[in-house]
């Protein structure tokens, strides 16, 4: 899952060389956080958190597939989850 998760993000941003993806094995979730350049952190939870949906509908179906759970979580510059990827945007 780490892997498809670096691929789409990488893809996404101005410094892919600046991506990083730790997965973190739980009890009955696997939770995957990405750290990007802070310029790049917009880009990827995309407006009102789209791109950051699209990327846990695509990780959650692969998860499906294998029996798994997953949890993905973009952080930012300080290490917590803006609101609008966490999916608590609001209007």
């Amino acid at each position: 899952m780490r892997e498809l998760v670096e691929y789409i993000v990488k893809a996404l941003v101005d410094k892919p060389d600046q991506i990083s993806v730790k997965e973190t094995q739980g009890e009955t979730v696997t939770i995957l956080e990405i750290k990007t350049a802070p310029e790049d952190v917009g880009k990827v939870i995309g407006r009102e958190g789209r791109i950051a949906n699209a990327i846990r509908t695509i990780t959650k179906a692969a998860a499906a597939k294998q029996n798994k759970r997953i949890t993905v979580e973009i952080l930012t510059a300080e290490g917590e989850a803006p609101r609008q990827a966490r999916g608590e945007g609001g209007k």
